[in-house]
């Protein structure tokens, strides 16, 4: 039998969640590993593969503070620069709503995160399993290992989660997404309900290609993924040169409680991620930050774990929370019907649809 593997922190899942977290807690002085259960980071692509700019996240997070480095990143990673998103009915009416950012290549993003945490002192083993935890040991693919703390950076069904004990996601919508090759100009391309009740696609553009796909609720729609990705593909006449990947996204805000003895959940696995377009990298690198630090100074006996929770529930609980609500309003009134949906899209109009993507509230 291996022997037992011991570290102060143990972060399952490398991406950028857990990544972030890596890199903070061993820029504390903490001994940290990395576990990712795919033999690569990043690999497959399953995200719209959008960054907001800097002044998008902090208007959106207002409580978020001085930001330092966190989101800044290699020139050979912003593919794109976006200046606008541009929204469309069921009927082919549209609003264009000022927006800046890039796209980027996740896989190559995810990558980069990793680097950094491991130019940070962290490890990492792929293609390694958590399982589950057997008394304050986690039992993985690669054998046991000791912690001090745990956080789960394991997506939305997150076996971290459930192992000790906390919440999971309630209802996540199952998504779609593949590379198309082409010319698009510099704006995202969100549709709604064209394709059925309940259901959303986007174009975003890249170099040479873009990344397109599709996500829908299960409580409107009653067709796979797939099958939607390839009606939304025929459409639009795409020249589809990638697999098509899927994942679940969560679309009830964050989780109840995101801390439990020893252990902590963030990015997904948190449930941090926006209800109504279902944006996460910047909350997994902003919650990430905040757990690094905590599990950092939990190590030394510095700091409870439960400053974690206060913490990023300061920046980002309130703009979590009105997403969730603006969504819950637009499963009630907009969803059901493409007439429903255009007609809210109509009543609301660009400024409120402005307000829907970036978590403020609809009304008054």
């Amino acid at each position: 039998m291996a022997d037992r593997i011991k570290t102060d922190v143990l972060v399952v899942g490398a991406g950028p969640a857990g990544s972030t977290v890596a890199r903070y807690a061993a820029e504390k002085g903490a001994e940290v590993l990395m576990i990712e259960r795919r033999p690569e980071v990043g690999v497959p692509v399953r995200c719209g593969e959008l960054m907001p700019s800097v002044e998008e996240i902090k208007g959106m997070f207002p409580n978020l503070g001085d930001e330092g480095d966190l989101f800044e990143m290699p020139s050979h990673l912003r593919l794109r620069e976006v200046d606008g998103i541009r929204l469309v009915d069921p009927r082919g009416k549209s609003v264009m709503l000022d927006f800046t950012g890039y796209t980027t290549d996740r896989d190559r993003f995810d990558q980069h995160l990793a680097a950094e945490a491991q130019a940070a002192g962290a490890g990492l083993m792929r293609d390694c399993m958590f399982r589950g935890i057997e008394g304050g040991v986690a039992d993985t693919s690669c054998g046991e290992i000791e912690y001090k703390v745990i956080v789960g950076a394991d997506g939305p069904g997150s076996r971290v989660a459930r192992a000790l004990g906390l919440p999971g996601n309630r209802n996540p919508y199952p998504a779609v997404t593949a590379q198309a090759k082409g010319d698009f100009d510099p704006q995202v391309v969100m549709f709604f309900g064209d394709i059925a009740p309940g259901a959303y696609s986007w174009i975003i553009p890249k170099v040479g290609q873009a990344n397109v796909g599709v996500g829908f609720s299960p409580n409107f729609a009653d067709g796979t993924p797939t099958q939607y990705f390839r009606e939304f593909a025929d459409k639009h006449g795409f020249d589809i040169i990638s697999s098509v990947h899927g994942k679940h996204v969560p679309s009830e805000g964050a989780i109840g409680r995101t801390v439990a003895g020893n252990g902590m959940v963030v990015g997904d696995a948190a449930g941090h991620v926006i209800s109504v377009n279902g944006g996460g990298v910047p909350l997994a690198l902003i919650a990430g930050r905040i757990c690094g630090e905590v599990a950092g100074d939990h190590v030394t006996g510095s700091r409870p774990l439960a400053d974690y929770e206060r913490e990023w529930r300061h920046v980002l609980y309130k703009p979590l929370k009105i997403a969730a609500g603006n969504k819950k309003l637009a499963d009630t009134f907009a969803f059901g019907s493409e007439r429903r949906t255009a007609l809210c899209m109509a009543l609301l109009g660009k400024r409120r649809m402005g307000n829907l993507i970036r978590c403020k509230h609809l009304f008054p």
